[in-house]
């Protein structure tokens, strides 16, 4: 296993320590050393997610996918992994959309634009679906 590293953060310049297991927690799904610490890649995270241009992927620290780990990254009060399932990208409001379900004909307000390439069931329609 490696070793604990001390990373320069990219924005703030400061200083934070990268975890041994926080680097293995990293290299088992694909992510690249951090460049940000702790605090800068949640106020990161957190203005993408007020952003008008809805979810986008993140290949990387701030990504939201760090959902049931638990892990806890620096002593600044920042904690991935909170465990709650919101569906990730933050907890504020969401912007929604109004699509005529592609089975029944009703309203179904959905978490994007739809483009009319797929189709768009309600959340009724949607559930019986699965």
């Amino acid at each position: 296993m490696t070793n604990d590293q001390v990373i320069t953060c990219a924005d703030c310049g400061r200083e934070f320590t990268f975890t041994a297991s926080e680097a293995q927690f990293y290299a088992d799904r694909g992510f690249s050393t951090p460049r940000r610490c702790p605090a800068c890649r949640a106020a990161k995270k957190a203005a993408r997610g007020t952003s008008s241009g809805g979810g986008s992927y993140s290949s990387g620290a701030g990504s939201s996918s760090y959902g049931s780990s638990g892990t806890s990254y620096g002593s600044s009060g920042s904690s991935y992994g909170s465990g709650r399932s919101s569906g990730g990208f933050g907890g504020g409001s969401r912007e929604m959309f109004t699509a005529t379900c592609s089975n029944c004909g009703n309203t179904a307000s959905v978490p994007f634009r739809p483009t009319g390439n797929k189709p768009v069931y309600c959340s009724d329609c949607f559930s019986a679906r699965r």
